[in-house]
Order: C-alpha cells, then sequence, then structure tokens
C-alpha cells in the first residue's frame, strides 16, 4: 500500500502537452503521431502516461513536467472569437494578448458578437470548477433586446424555462435601468443560450455583455485589457 502511495502520479501524454502548450488533445495527438514528441530520447507513441521522472521533449527542448498556474480576466471585444484559431476574417482574441499568454485556455468563451468578461487560466482543475453545471457558478450579463420584453415572457423564463433543441432554457431575468435593456443570471454555460432563448418567443438579442463570472467581475477594466488575477 505504501509502495502505491509513493508511486509518481501518471498523466496521459496528450493532456501534458496540450496544457504545457496551449493546444488541444487532437493536436497534441497529431504531434505525437507525427514523432516530433521524444519522451526519455525515444519517439513517443499514442495513448502512452508519463510522470515527473519523464523527459519530454519538443522542437529539441525539454518541456517542465511542473508549470506555474496564471488567471487572467480579459475584457473581450466585440467582433473577437474565443478560439486559437481565427474563423475566416474574425480575429481571435488572442491577438490582444501579449505571446506569453498565448498558451493559456478560455474558461467557456463568448460568441463573436458578444462582449465582457473572460477569464483565461492553463489551470484545468480551475476552468473545470468553473464550468461543469455541478458547481453552479452564477454569470451575469447585460442583454439588450430588440423590443421590450413582455412581463410574461420573463416569467416564462425566470420561473419555468423555455424548451430549446437541446433541453429547457431557465435563468433568471431581471429588468434593466433602461427601456429593452435587462440583466440575465444563469449558471449554465450552452452554446449561444441567452440568443436562442430570447429568439425561441420572438426577440433579438442586440446587445450581450458579461459583467460577472462566479466571484470575478468584469469592473473598470478597459476594453481590450487584460489584468493577472488570484484564484
Amino acid at each position: 500500500m505504501n509502495n502505491q502511495l509513493n508511486q509518481p502520479k501518471l498523466i496521459r501524454l496528450n493532456k501534458f502537452l496540450a496544457e504545457r502548450l496551449g493546444i488541444s488533445r487532437r493536436e497534441a495527438d497529431d504531434l505525437i503521431a507525427s514523432g516530433k514528441i521524444l519522451v526519455n530520447q525515444k519517439t513517443a507513441t499514442l495513448g502512452i502516461k508519463i510522470d515527473k521522472n519523464d523527459k519530454v521533449c519538443y522542437n529539441k527542448k525539454i518541456i517542465p513536467f511542473t508549470t506555474k498556474f496564471l488567471y487572467l480576466t480579459f475584457h473581450k471585444p466585440v467582433g473577437y472569437v474565443c478560439s486559437r484559431h481565427a474563423q475566416g476574417d474574425t480575429p481571435t482574441i488572442y491577438k490582444l494578448l501579449p505571446q506569453k499568454y498565448h498558451t493559456l485556455k478560455t474558461v467557456g468563451r463568448l460568441d463573436k458578437d458578444s462582449s465582457g468578461l473572460i477569464l483565461l487560466t492553463n489551470d484545468g482543475d480551475f476552468a473545470f470548477q468553473m464550468t461543469h453545471p455541478k458547481f453552479r457558478k452564477n454569470k451575469v450579463y447585460e442583454v439588450e433586446l430588440d423590443h421590450s420584453l413582455a412581463p410574461l415572457h420573463q416569467q416564462m423564463i425566470s420561473d419555468y424555462g423555455i424548451m430549446l433543441d437541446d433541453g429547457p432554457s431557465k435563468f433568471k431575468v431581471i429588468s434593466g435601468n433602461s427601456k429593452n435593456h435587462y440583466i440575465a443570471v444563469l449558471s449554465e454555460g450552452r452554446n449561444r443560450q441567452i440568443r436562442r432563448t430570447f429568439a425561441a418567443l420572438g426577440y433579438k438579442v442586440i446587445k450581450l455583455h458579461r459583467t460577472e463570472f462566479g466571484k470575478y467581475e468584469l469592473g473598470n477594466l478597459k476594453l481590450g485589457s487584460y489584468a493577472i488575477i488570484e484564484p
């Protein structure tokens, strides 16, 4: 039993590469399959696991087994995608970040037409705790609609939910300080959920701006700027 406890923790090579290089696991598998990854001076193979005693090399450089975790808040502008690669003529948010942060991954996403708070990190456990539904991290959005929300529809979304193709969508809708403006509070993070929910009732979202994610707030962070935070 003690020998088992003292054994180094194993991690899949593709997961290790994804976290250290800031790529997807599929991209990591492609690197392994292409023969570009060495483990203990031997060409790595798909599916293997490594521990802290193994020496992993890429482009003739050793990839450290341990790394310092970083956490950023970022004020995403409209017109940028959160993926690592541009989509057609649409640039990625990484164009706005220093090169040293390009290995960080976004914690969830905002679509191209949305703005506001984005979290980035290289800490997979942190990202999991912020995004998995069981942890119920609230996200707060400012929403502008093309016309005023009927009181009945506001109650339907908040109290009963609206059925979408991927299941019911229910979140709190609070009237804002001006006409056609609302605050949406939800703990889910499904693709374009807010936009699809209002669209199902005949409304178009003109503006969608996230101001809070769990305990983190956008605050006075300037558009296109980032800040280093503590978890």
